[in-house]
């Protein structure tokens, strides 16, 4: 069992950053791949990032390569999204979650989810 909270949403001009946190509890987080994901008022749910259970490899969205950089520090049981660059679109919800099996590009694969948190860009 894996429990996941975010935090480090909210708003910031255009062209600026931020730094999301998913803080977990569990035995069992070092053993997991993490991932990223957002969603906007009425659409799906879509993949941002990945980092594998190590941190030594890491997968993105072509939306945000080269503008947003996810990492993890197992001895705090964090993983971290560096978003700059932030463009000016719809709010939405980013969410953390724990792979549990299958393609890590869909929420499917994903075992254990956090309450999201809020990000918006004004432009």
């Amino acid at each position: 069992q894996v429990q996941l909270v975010e935090s480090g949403g909210g708003l910031v001009q255009a062209g600026g950053s931020l730094r999301l946190t998913c803080a977990a509890s569990g035995r069992t987080f070092s053993r997991n791949d993490m991932g990223w994901f957002r969603q906007a008022p009425g659409k799906e749910r879509e993949f941002v990032a990945a980092i594998s259970w190590s941190g030594g490899i890491t997968w993105y969205a072509d939306s945000v390569k080269g503008r947003f950089t996810i990492s993890r520090d197992n001895a705090k049981n964090t993983v971290y999204l560096q978003m700059n660059s932030l463009k000016p679109e719809t709010p939405a919800v980013y969410y953390c979650a724990a792979h549990g099996s299958g393609n890590g590009y869909y929420t499917d694969a994903y075992a254990y989810w956090g309450q999201g948190t809020q990000v918006t860009a004004s432009s």
